[in-house]
């Protein structure tokens, strides 16, 4: 790492980050975690991973992936790539291997961001980087999508992952990661910094599933810079209870003709506090975004959900839409639609709304005999289901049946 990241990170050691609970971050720092055995391919981890994985849309079979990269608390245990026109392998192999790839490192996403991103570049330095390296080839377009997944096992375990992905020109790449956590871990930390690199034309999908336990705190924190004519789509679901959770990538549209998508999908749960949202910087001519989310609380739930979206040049376009539905009195959804625009000819739009389930759909719903219970519990799923836009149509398929699987506890 260079000296001039570290000396940004130690001097961020202590700054909170703008939104979200703050954490103290000592009694996870005191804990490291076991190193855990590599295996050859997926289905070697153990049995209780694997039916987490499948929860997440990773599936350890790895039938119709290109390939595969699981983390389990700070170690890489399995990297497998089936594919010629992709690249994908823990980022400490890709590191050895190209002596370019430290020229994206912190770019994307500034190591004093705050005190998450401090941390998760002080220990890079200290010990082998974490998380994983992806690379499109140019010009080439796999159908089957790379899978990922973060998974802690531990108890008081800080995990922190570093992930870099570049597709290069005129490359088409999916992505399907997920995140999950052990059922014996009460208490954790996941700290994940992700930089998506998209070079002239290129086109990159990254759906994620988050299933963390209850007292887990989870920070990610996000950059995305889209070039020229170049198009990046985000499919984010959480319906699974978490302690807390803050996040708010930034997308950079510096590309002529530049194109952004952020779908979210939030459900809180029990006394979870979600902070979550997108920022687009329209800077490059022509560039556009869209940015859709659907929260709905229950429980004791917090739901934040934010949303920023700056025009900064000619001929740009944007829409920032939030919907919401809160189903008890003891939970809340705040949302945050922002929109900048420092040029003349733009098009830029918002939508927000929060309210309550129409009661005329539960009673058509117990008339065609239905209980109230499930009426609502099936108005609710279609609520938060979306239509998900860029994908081959089988991987399409796959994306709504993991969002569907998702939804049945709500």
């Amino acid at each position: 790492m260079l000296q001039s990241t570290l000396k940004k990170a130690e001097k961020a050691k202590e700054k909170k980050a703008l939104y979200g609970e703050d954490i103290d971050l000592e009694k996870f720092i005191k804990e490291e975690a076991d190193e855990h055995e590599n295996v050859t391919k997926a289905t070697e981890v153990p049995k209780k991973v694997q039916e987490s994985l499948l929860k997440i849309g990773v599936d350890p079979s790895e039938k119709e992936r290109s390939g595969t990269f699981i983390q389990v608390d700070q170690s890489g245990v399995c990297t497998t790539c089936a594919s010629e026109s992709v690249e994908i392998m823990g980022l400490n192999v890709a590191l050895d291997k190209y002596k370019w790839l430290k020229d994206y490192m912190w770019k994307a996403v500034a190591p004093d961001t705050d005190k998450y991103t401090a941390q998760a570049a002080i220990r890079e330095s200290k010990e082998y980087p974490s998380g994983y390296f992806i690379r499109s080839l140019p010009d080439s377009k796999e159908i089957f999508p790379l899978q990922a997944c973060m998974f802690i096992g531990d108890e008081q375990v800080m995990q922190t992952a570093h992930n870099i992905i570049v597709a290069e020109e005129n490359s088409e790449l999916h992505i399907i990661t997920g995140c999950a956590t052990g059922e014996d871990v009460s208490s954790a930390l996941h700290v994940g910094v992700s930089e998506f690199y998209l070079k002239k034309g290129a086109k990159i999908t990254f759906t994620m599933i988050h299933n963390w336990a209850e007292q887990v705190e989870v920070r990610p924190r996000t950059g995305i810079m889209v070039g020229d004519n170049a198009t990046y789509i985000s499919n984010y679901i959480l319906t699974s209870p978490v302690k807390s959770i803050q996040s708010y990538p930034t997308a950079y549209c510096t590309g002529e003709n530049s194109r952004v998508v952020f779908q979210s999908i939030l459900g809180g749960l029990k006394d979870s506090v979600l902070d979550l949202g997108s920022r687009v910087l329209l800077e490059g001519s022509g560039s556009s975004a869209e940015m859709i989310s659907r929260a709905v609380s229950k429980d004791q739930s917090q739901v934040y959900s934010r949303g920023h979206l700056a025009g900064r040049t000619q001929n740009v376009k944007g829409h920032l839409e939030c919907h919401g539905l809160v189903l008890s009195d003891d939970s809340m959804i705040y949302a945050v639609p922002e929109l900048e625009g420092s040029a003349t000819e733009l098009e830029m739009s918002h939508e927000a709304a929060v309210g309550k389930i129409a009661e005329e759909e539960v009673l058509y719903l117990t008339s065609r005999g239905l209980s109230e219970e499930e009426a609502a519990s099936m108005i609710v799923r279609g609520f938060l289901s979306m239509d998900i836009t860029g994908l081959p149509p089988e991987l399409a398929a796959e994306t709504k049946n993991m969002i569907d699987m998702s939804l049945k506890g709500m």
